[in-house]
């Protein structure tokens, strides 16, 4: 290529990097909706440690992450908990960040046991939320509001039906779920320290 066409291509390409530098400063929500949401947070109704109703207007305006887990799980549950907890340690401080852990076995997991499995994790319930309630409306969050589990697996009848999944959701402050992460692994976890901060600056 000639110097006449390499001063062109590179004129170019500062002009097209000016130019969308100049939409994300001055063009208000830009860069904020840069990206299409992978899913957002539906109307819900759990029932919290204390026996206190939770729904999408406690958490609107938060950043949170949402995960699944029951309390006598002895494979994924213990390492998934322990990665949580380093995204609650970090983060336990700032006043709209939050973590919901759903249990995924609500006829095991009664408000009374999530109390107890709360006290026994040690945890500010006011930051980190452990929550029950019926079966197929925890597991219709999963699927279609969180979209960590996948939506064809629904069984015929809700009693045989069964999630077990690792996977976490980021939800920002307008309840859009913006990204999903594997809570098993290091890179994901911290990945998702890294990527908190971002969504806790939006207005």
């Amino acid at each position: 290529m000639s110097k006449k066409g390499l001063f062109y291509l590179f004129f170019f390409a500062v002009l097209i990097t000016g130019f969308y530098f100049g939409l994300r400063e001055f063009v208000p929500g830009f860069k904020e909706r840069r990206f299409a949401p992978i899913s957002y947070v539906r109307p819900f109704s759990f029932l919290n440690q204390d026996g206190q109703t939770v729904t999408e207007k406690d958490v609107a305006g938060k950043v949170y992450v949402a995960s699944f887990f029951f309390t006598t799980c002895t494979s994924i549950c213990p390492p998934m908990n322990n990665n949580l907890r380093k995204v609650y340690e970090k983060y336990k401080n700032e006043k709209d960040f939050l973590l919901l852990s759903h249990t995924c076995m609500p006829e095991i997991d009664s408000v009374a046991v999530m109390k107890a499995f709360s006290e026994k994790m040690n945890v500010d319930t006011k930051k980190w939320i452990f929550l029950t309630g019926r079966k197929d409306s925890l597991y219709n969050m999963a699927r279609v509001s969180y979209t960590i589990d996948d939506p064809q697996k629904v069984m015929t009848k809700i009693e045989d039906d069964f999630i077990h999944t690792q996977h976490w959701a980021l939800v920002n402050k307008e309840g859009d779920v913006v990204h999903i992460y594997d809570g098993l692994k290091k890179s994901d976890v911290e990945q998702l320290i890294k990527d908190i901060p971002k969504y806790l600056e939006e207005k």
